[in-house]
């Protein structure tokens, strides 16, 4: 069972978002402002539509903290919907506004999004908002505020993370699976969070262009994380290995439709001698001649670089519309736009970030355990020392 459980909820034009954690340990010391932080990058990246002008996320803790370490007890992370105010009427959770509310009901469903599946799965075909509001990517807002606690967490035993936008729409940015040097320069204050900061204007003008033709973009995402030790995972059985624990939590991102570990999409075009990481002794542990297997191998962490990209699909809401059917009276047409990003991707790096760092921070439990921050100190401590031999953290 998975030691560091978490639970979203809240709908996009909701009250707001909810989501709790169990499983820290107590007297985990957090840090407010970084909290806030990762939420305002997920808030960040040219492209994004009206709805960052009015949202403005911050965390409220309504359990699980007192003077900033946690109890032991769940976690309880709310982020205000500022705009629910505008959708009242629509949205309240007792009373709608019966003509508002008719008015903004949705029988034609999005191809590309949740609407059709989700209304068959549910059989609320007389109005699509009772299922795109909960699969809205509004509701990452709740993970990277989750992923934030667990990036702390995994931060006091020396676990770093970087990230960046590594291609969007056409555009190519860094090819293959990102090092941890590659990313030295980005700068998470730049218009798309780029490797390549100085080129992004050229980026910039190209969304201008799509959003001129009412178009939408997806793109490719990447996140190294180092300072992860051997051993975290297990090579024992199919639902613990960690290589599919971390793919499965990049597919649950809203429009990633892939995921690579490492350089997964490259070497099964490689024999095995070009595919592998070969094996040398150093003076500070063992060294490897590549990290192509992008730190994981059999499902547990070698010591290598965590690698990960994530592949996003363009936004199923167009301007323009796609072809559909409304489901209540049979009639073809296009679908409705509201309000939506050209693209996304550029706030996609703290999202994709967030969602190792729950995945990672699971891990660690997993393996050291303790109800308090002072004895996980201590089985980290001496997990470190049992493979030191082989292996010495990078700095």
């Amino acid at each position: 069972m998975s030691r560091l459980r978490w639970l979203t909820g809240g709908e996009s034009h909701g009250p707001g978002l909810t989501v709790i954690l169990e499983g820290l340990p107590a007297g985990l010391l957090l840090d407010r402002d970084a909290l806030d932080a990762r939420l305002a990058r997920r808030q960040h990246g040219f492209g994004r539509g009206g709805r960052q002008k009015i949202e403005k996320d911050r965390v409220i803790v309504r359990g699980g903290l007192r003077g900033g370490r946690t109890l032991g007890s769940p976690l309880v992370l709310e982020i205000e919907n500022r705009d629910f105010a505008n959708w009242a009427g629509v949205m309240d959770p007792w009373e709608l506004d019966t003509a508002e509310a008719a008015a903004r009901i949705v029988t034609r469903p999005r191809p590309g999004h949740a609407d059709f599946s989700g209304a068959m799965a549910t059989a609320q075909v007389e109005d699509l908002r009772n299922i795109l509001e909960r699969a809205s990517a509004r509701e990452t807002a709740a993970r990277v505020a989750a992923g934030a606690v667990a990036a702390q967490l995994l931060e006091r035993y020396g676990f770093r993370f970087r990230s960046a936008l590594l291609a969007i729409g056409a555009e190519t940015v860094l090819e293959g699976p990102p090092s941890w040097e590659d990313l030295t320069s980005v700068d998470p204050s730049s218009p798309l969070v780029t490797p390549w900061p100085e080129d992004e204007e050229r980026l910039v003008d190209y969304i201008r262009q799509i959003g001129k033709q009412q178009e939408t973009l997806g793109g490719i995402v990447g996140v190294v994380v180092r300072g992860v030790p051997p051993g975290l995972g297990s090579y024992v059985h199919w639902d613990r290995k960690l290589d599919g624990r971390l793919a499965q939590a990049m597919l649950s991102i809203p429009s990633v439709k892939a995921c690579a570990i490492g350089a997964g999409l490259e070497i099964c075009r490689q024999v095995g001698s070009e595919a592998h990481d070969a094996i040398f002794p150093s003076e500070s542990g063992l060294r490897r001649s590549s990290n192509r297997a992008g730190g994981l191998e059999g499902g547990v962490t070698n010591g290598e670089d965590l690698v990960l990209r994530a592949f996003f699909k363009p936004i199923a809401t167009l301007r323009r519309g796609l072809p559909s059917v409304d489901l209540v009276t049979g009639e073809e047409g296009a679908t409705v736009w509201e309000r939506s990003d050209v693209t996304a991707v550029g706030s996609a790096p703290v999202i994709v970030e967030s969602m190792a760092a729950l995945v990672l921070g699971d891990a660690l439990l997993e393996s050291f355990g303790g109800s308090s921050i002072e004895a996980l100190d201590h089985a980290v401590e001496a997990h470190l020392e049992r493979v030191s031999p082989w292996w010495s953290k990078r700095i």
